[in-house]
């Protein structure tokens, strides 16, 4: 009786591994068969070449079966083709080319959107090893608790966050609208904690003060109504007589070309804004709307700084080739390259840099920035004594 019950449990056991080893070559056929299939779409977007005779996936289909048949642990088909995905993308060494899952897809719009929902109305980034907030948004709960540029992002409701990413600490300040969050932050050393409620951010990508005969318009981020708004501003100038533009692109990332070609428009009229130089699509030139620069003769003045990146360099590089503005603050962050994105059929995104762009001179910036025509800096320290230096030149000049 023993003897039956042995060989009756070697039996299911041996039944479940051929089972089991038949599904995962099943799987892991499938998977061998379509690599083409997987990526045949998505390496043209990384300059690869997917023709037959020139790329051989069988060292992946041997990865992958390798994998199948022998890890000793829960196997996710999904996970595993997610996995090779971003390993493709991140092979290449660039930065800026990044394939995001649909999850990851629907925050990066919301960014580039500035559809943060509910928060505290910071803009932190990575600082000296640490992340910091780089400055706290008018009217916004973070201002007024009385967190500070500068300030190094310690705890969230009680747990250390200081080692993890920009982009980790933003998704745990973040929440719904009405629920309270406590943020301690590290300032000269000392721990300070804040108690605030999340409210729904006021966060428009470009807005307008005035000083006197003075215009001063702060660009945020490169948006689809970015245009559209600074026009709206330009064409109340004459009736307010403004003399003098001050264009605020301080702590401005990037967003949309297409974007900075219509902020641009307003003061080149059908002028090349840069020009884009790609292995795979050729040289093009970008050039301004024509029959829009109101502020083509305007006296204007752009303030940049470290943090002043991409389509912000694109403004300001062209401005200052074609000498209609003085640049003012510190040398840019030095992103001269391009991105594309495709957006593929379940919700996934790659963004993947397809050129390298140059001013209309034909001056590259990649890794290197602006240098703005008169240097000033301005410190943590001049930001949280309401302090600004730069701003102070720019009205000067």
């Amino acid at each position: 009786m023993d003897d039956n019950l042995e060989w009756n449990e070697k039996k299911v056991s041996l039944g479940n591994a051929i089972i089991i080893s038949v599904v995962l070559l099943i799987i892991g056929v499938i998977i061998g068969l379509n690599w083409r299939n997987l990526f045949g779409n998505f390496g043209p977007f990384l300059g690869f070449n997917v023709n037959d005779s020139e790329v051989d996936w069988s060292s992946l289909d041997d990865v992958y079966n390798e994998l199948a048949n022998t890890y000793n642990g829960d196997f996710s088909k999904e996970d595993v083709v997610e996995g090779a995905k971003k390993g493709l993308t991140e092979a290449l060494g660039d930065k800026y080319t990044v394939y995001m899952d649909a999850e990851e897809a629907e925050q990066f719009d919301d960014d580039l959107h500035g559809n943060v929902g509910a928060g505290i109305g910071v803009e932190m980034g990575l600082r000296d090893g640490y992340v910091r907030v780089l400055r706290t948004l008018p009217d916004n709960p973070a201002r007024k608790a009385g967190i500070l540029a500068g300030d190094i992002l310690y705890k969230i409701n009680g747990e250390e966050v200081y080692d993890l990413s920009t982009e980790e600490i933003s998704k745990r300040v973040r929440g719904d609208a009405g629920t309270e969050v406590e943020i301690s932050v590290v300032r000269d050393g000392k721990e300070k904690t804040f108690k605030m409620v999340r409210e729904t951010i006021n966060n428009v990508s470009a807005y307008v003060e005035y000083d006197d005969k003075m215009a001063i318009v702060t660009v945020t981020r490169f948006d689809d109504d970015t245009g559209k708004i600074v026009e709206g501003f330009a064409n109340e100038f004459k009736d307010k007589g403004v003399k003098k533009v001050i264009l605020d692109l301080r702590g401005n990332g990037g967003g949309f070309v297409t974007a900075a070609k219509d902020l641009l428009s307003l003061w080149l009229d059908g002028q090349d804004i840069l020009l884009q130089k790609s292995k795979h699509f050729g040289d093009e030139k970008m050039t301004s709307n024509s029959g829009k620069a109101i502020l083509k003769d305007m006296e204007t003045v752009v303030l940049v700084n470290g943090t002043t990146a991409s389509s912000s360099e694109i403004v300001a590089g062209a401005l200052q080739d074609y000498k209609k503005a003085t640049i003012v603050g510190e040398q840019t962050y030095g992103k001269g390259v391009v991105q594309t994105l495709h957006n593929f059929s379940d919700g996934s995104k790659l963004k993947v840099t397809t050129a390298a762009w140059y001013t209309p001179k034909e001056r590259s910036i990649n890794g290197t920035g602006i240098e703005p025509d008169i240097v000033v800096e301005r410190s943590f320290e001049d930001i949280n004594a309401m302090r600004d230096p730069q701003m102070d030149k720019a009205k000067k000049l």
